[in-house]
């Protein structure tokens, strides 16, 4: 059984409705849920705006269509608790933890985080890939560091217990949340640099300052930051990544984040054999030819995570 930490599936559901689809997460999804073993899941709310939006009307918009879509899908538990996760499992419900995707939304107003709280939301990135009145992005200028309300929103989110994402911050930012850290840090979707040298994947130094806060890395599946040989974008290749992380920080410190997005168009495809989250399993093949124990598998695959979401 899987815990995806990270899924763009509110994407797909708000780019569906807005075209009249309904049901969209039992029609479009459950299949390969089901198929991929996925037990619960991580759904961001992403703020990137769309064409004419600001990233407040575009956050406003998924909030809505997603409420719309839980309560259109009975087999959908939305959780805030490991244990509330664990009770959904066992009532043979498929559960789902929230998480905010870039804070461009709330601007500088440090109630919008509260907010986020408020709605279940158990970590969240300050930014995407912009620069915006907290943080720089991967996409952005690797040196700007946090701004002072970008300090003041890693204390406060600590503060309601909801964990800061390091996944799209920048190098500079990045060391900035560690200084802060007081409880752990989590890269929800990021891989080894060591292995793909792209601004979205983490250094080793990073995978264990992420370690020494007691928090986890999720691997992500989208094809480039997996390998810059197209030829060696597979799944095979992803497993590497997993093994790489255990080897530097310990395998009590990996998890899933695949980042699924082949939805969102030509280019976003993820790797060759792990294409969606109904062939999970190929992952976790490749992680035993590579040597992990089933226990160790099985703390990838859900263990980790959950005992980070207590």
């Amino acid at each position: 059984m899987v815990l995806d930490g990270h899924a763009d599936l509110l994407y797909d559901v708000v780019r569906r409705a807005a075209a009249g689809e309904t049901e969209i997460l039992t029609r479009r999804h459950l299949p390969r849920l089901r198929a991929g073993s996925v037990e619960g899941l991580v759904l961001a709310i992403w703020a990137a705006p769309e064409v004419g939006e600001t990233y407040a009307e575009n956050t406003a918009r998924m909030l809505a269509a997603a409420q719309t879509e839980f309560a259109a899908s009975p087999w959908l538990k939305v959780v805030r608790t490991a244990a509330e996760a664990e009770q959904a499992k066992e009532e043979k419900q498929i559960y789902a933890f929230l998480s905010v995707e870039g804070m461009a939304a709330i601007g500088g107003d440090l109630a919008g985080i509260d907010r986020y709280a408020e709605l279940g939301a158990r970590f969240g990135t300050l930014t995407w890939n912009e620069e915006n009145l907290l943080a720089t992005g991967a996409g952005g200028d690797p040196d700007r560091p946090l701004t002072a309300q970008g300090r003041q929103a890693v204390c406060w989110m600590q503060k309601l217990g909801m964990m800061v994402d390091v996944s799209h911050l920048n190098d500079r930012g990045f060391r900035d949340v560690i200084g802060l850290a007081e409880r752990p840090v989590l890269a929800s979707h990021s891989n080894c640099r060591a292995l793909c040298d792209v601004p979205r994947n983490l250094t080793d130094d990073q995978l264990r300052a992420i370690r020494d806060t007691g928090g986890v890395v999720g691997v992500n599946s989208f094809h480039r930051f997996v390998h810059g040989d197209p030829q060696q974008q597979t799944v095979e290749m992803l497993a590497r990544h997993a093994c790489h992380m255990a080897e530097v920080m310990g395998v009590e410190h990996v998890v899933c984040g695949f980042d699924f997005c082949g939805y969102f168009g030509p280019g976003n495809e993820s790797v060759q054999g792990l294409e969606d989250c109904s062939q999970s399993a190929n992952f976790f093949h490749w992680l035993e030819r590579f040597g992990m124990t089933a226990q160790e598998r099985e703390l990838v695959a859900r263990g980790n995570l959950l005992r980070l979401l207590r």
